[in-house]
């Protein structure tokens, strides 16, 4: 990868652009990159940092693991440094827990809004929080020797970090339901047939597909490109007849532009 000057690189994640390219990259391989609040706040920063030339984001993970998910440490009483533990927040205010995961939330919301397009390039283990992480974005690209786990339930909980939504989408209810409640791993194969991955890849050649794909994303106009995202992405809960107005007032508003006349 070409060496950029980071816009931050601080609690495991750094960012770095390049003209219309960013790249998000999970950088502790030695925890196989796992997850943490402080984390998730760099994660969240990363997103309100983005310049405004940013068009494609690229998410990747150092090492052999993309993310292998939630870092137990945070189960233990002492939690992490200048934490308060899992177990300490479950016994305050109920008010209060909510507003503190919808604040972790806020670390996979980003990765989706329509200015940008969001490339997650997946290797080794998604688990968990990895795993939600991975499908908080829009494209996945994955190495062969991905390994997709939601491994929430097995810890007793839910997984709550956005992960819920998209993959019902893709792969449909029971199939979700099945993959949440058994905690099993999805491969490669199974990934790209379901639609969990948009393509497989030999894992050295991830980094590359995902620079092609990110080049390719680059070669439209901008802004037809944030309108169809927006329509498709609105296409999952409009009925049919409101899907063709909202074309009809997309395309409207391409036309106008191109014409010189935009508002």
């Amino acid at each position: 990868m070409t060496s950029l000057d980071p816009v931050f690189d601080k609690d495991g994640v750094r960012l770095t652009v390049d003209d219309a390219v960013a790249t998000v990259t999970l950088t502790n391989p030695a925890k196989r990159n796992a997850q943490s609040p402080a984390l998730w706040r760099a994660l969240t920063e990363a997103g309100r940092a983005l310049p405004g030339s940013v068009r494609v984001v690229v998410l990747r993970g150092e090492g052999k693991s993309f993310s292998a998910g939630l870092d137990r440490q945070a189960f233990a009483p002492e939690g992490f440094d200048g934490e308060p533990s899992f177990l300490d927040m479950a016994r305050g205010p109920e008010a209060e827990l909510d507003a503190t995961i919808a604040e972790y939330q806020e670390a996979f919301t980003w990765w989706r809004r329509n200015d940008i397009v969001s490339v997650a390039a997946v290797q080794g283990h998604a688990i968990g929080a990895g795993f939600q992480l991975a499908l908080a974005c829009d494209l996945r690209i994955v190495a062969e020797d991905v390994q997709f786990a939601m491994r929430e339930t097995s810890l007793g909980l839910v997984p709550d970090l956005t992960g819920t939504h998209p993959l019902v989408h893709l792969v449909g209810y029971a199939r979700a339901l099945e993959i949440c409640a058994t905690g099993r791993f999805v491969h490669a194969e199974e990934a790209e047939r379901t639609g969990l991955a948009n393509l497989v890849v030999p894992a050295d050649q991830l980094e590359a597909a995902a620079a092609d794909l990110a080049a390719a994303l680059l070669a439209a106009p901008r802004d037809a490109v944030v309108e169809t995202k927006a329509l498709l992405s609105g296409a999952v809960s409009r009925p049919y007849e409101e899907q063709r107005v909202a074309e009809r007032a997309a395309q409207g508003r391409r036309l106008r532009d191109l014409a010189g006349l935009a508002d």
